[in-house]
């Protein structure tokens, strides 16, 4: 009888990264959009132009007027109306955004999705409807100051994340010190959406590769260029303003 040896049961945490995009350079359909810099166009555009399977990570921060409709204070201050003035998204472009996304996504590619507390609660099931993406894990993000609110004050933002088929975590998750309560503070910020360098850049350094691609369509303060930039990966983005950089 064969001798098979003792079973090695091997840890589901790796620190190595198998990379599944299909890496083309640069990965776009037809040439125009800028790497590493801002893109002044609409970020659907921008995605229809991306190759399929050629991106590793993607954030998106969409437009939704969400919790700004269903509080209305009357005693919003500058920031609150900066915000109202931004171009707003209904469901409909917001799964066209969903689908492209999932499309130019790698196998086992990552969506950081960023929602509010009443998305949280009602859920985004019809975001996914038309995108092979499936919710893995999410982090809260302590702003380290306090908002408004009719009861509680609101304090944090909610980073929803996705995935593309296969869901795994081995070899495509590769730092594991990452809470999933960040706290992070800006001090000033440029832009009404700004959301955190740090917490941006582990996750860009988790799940990517140097020089691997990383796509943000609605990039508002191109906060997540920043990040790959400290990071050594490639960044594609573009918002439909003239970019205000951290």
């Amino acid at each position: 009888m064969q001798h098979r040896g003792p079973s090695v049961v091997k840890s589901v945490f790796s620190g190595s990264r198998n990379s599944t995009a299909l890496v083309s350079n640069p990965p776009f359909i037809n040439p125009g959009p800028s790497i590493n810099h801002p893109n002044t166009m609409d970020g659907l555009l921008l995605l229809k132009n991306i190759r399929d399977n050629s991106i590793s990570a993607a954030f998106f921060d969409p437009q939704y007027r969400g919790i700004m409709d269903k509080m209305k204070y009357g005693n919003e201050g500058k920031r609150q109306v900066e915000r109202a003035l931004l171009n707003q998204m209904d469901d409909d472009s917001i799964l066209q955004f969903m689908a492209e996304i999932s499309r130019v996504l790698a196998n086992s590619g990552h969506l950081f999705l960023w929602i509010d507390k009443f998305h949280l609660c009602q859920g985004i099931t019809r975001w996914t409807e038309s995108a092979e993406l499936h919710i893995v894990d999410l982090v809260t993000w302590d702003k380290g100051r306090i908002g408004m609110g009719y009861r509680t004050r609101r304090k944090s933002e909610y980073l929803l994340i996705l995935q593309k088929a296969p869901v795994r975590a081995k070899g495509i998750w590769t730092k594991h010190d990452i809470p999933d309560i960040w706290t992070e503070k800006i001090d000033t910020k440029a832009h009404p959406h700004q959301k955190p360098f740090g917490l941006q850049k582990a996750l860009i350094e988790s799940v990517s590769a140097e020089n691997e691609y990383i796509i943000d369509p609605c990039a508002g303060s191109y906060s997540v260029l920043a990040a790959c930039l400290a990071a050594g990966r490639n960044f594609i983005g573009s918002d439909l303003r003239p970019a205000i950089t951290v």
